[in-house]
């Protein structure tokens, strides 16, 4: 691990970012080749993997995100964790946003409860971009921490940015079978299903290689700029991830698996950041 750590700190952290969440992709697209080997999914795994995204998801949002951005900021007392919550507001407001606007539809829901404006988009379609937007902040915290490394600041690590996306890379397994299996039970053949579900997470190198850009371009939004990341990350968890695992009699299997997943994120960011 020291290795792939220095190997890291040795190259641009635009590349870094990259590297890091083309790795979080391919865990995604290794999760969604399942669909090659099963036949079905059971709900109870279905909902248990979509808690651990949500325990993950969660603890980086804390660990890897709010806490160094409140200790890099300037000042004490409340004007100290100023630029923490108006990231975080802001981050909030964008996938709010988001939400309103981009056609989708959660995993566990019927068709009738699609959101977004209306399209005439298949299901396939829907689903896929349910869990896009899932993506887009994941990709931007590892870019944007990546680049608070680069510039500088105290409290962002490279320890820290791995560990951010190997438990992203974690989390993104699972999904890429949640999203693959249900488009295999819509009548999608093996292949497109495959295809669909591991594109889901395309949309985290590219946020994170912008995140790591802004972040070295505008150094003094770093703060805001984790908070941000973190914001965008709570609010798919509330508003999405948690009620999808609501929806059947597994609750509680869900429920450990949250604390699951927010126990080996914990871990990882404080045993390597």
């Amino acid at each position: 691990m020291q290795e792939i750590i220095d190997y890291f700190e040795s190259i641009n952290p635009i590349l870094a970012a990259l590297y890091a969440t083309l790795f979080t992709w391919g865990l995604t697209a290794a999760g969604a080749a399942l669909v090659f080997l099963f036949k079905g999914m059971n709900r109870a795994v279905l909902d248990g993997m979509l808690g651990f995204t949500g325990g993950v998801m969660v603890a980086a949002s804390f660990w890897s995100l709010l806490a160094p951005g409140i200790e890099m900021s300037a000042g004490e007392g409340f004007v100290k964790v100023i630029p923490a919550a108006v990231g975080f507001l802001l981050g909030a407001a964008f996938i709010f946003g988001l939400d309103k606007v981009l056609p989708h539809l959660h995993i566990n829901f019927r068709e009738s409860k699609k959101e977004g404006i209306k399209t005439p988009w298949h299901r396939t379609t829907l689903l896929t971009l349910a869990i896009t937007m899932h993506n887009i902040p994941e990709g931007l915290a590892v870019g944007v921490l990546f680049g608070g490394v680069a510039a500088g600041f105290d409290g962002a690590t490279i320890g820290g940015a791995v560990a951010l996306a190997i438990g992203i890379g974690l989390q993104n397994f699972p999904e890429g079978f949640a999203v693959a299996m249900p488009l295999r039970r819509q009548g999608l053949s093996r292949r497109k299903s495959f295809l669909y579900g591991q594109a889901s997470a395309l949309v985290e190198p590219i946020a994170a290689v912008l995140g790591a850009w802004a972040v070295l371009t505008f150094q003094p939004i770093l703060p805001y700029a984790l908070s941000f990341a973190a914001g965008a990350m709570i609010f798919v968890v509330v508003e999405e991830v948690i009620p999808e695992t609501q929806q059947d009699k597994y609750t509680d299997i869900a429920t450990m698996g949250f604390i699951g997943g927010f126990i080996v994120m914990m871990i990882l960011d404080v045993g390597l950041g």
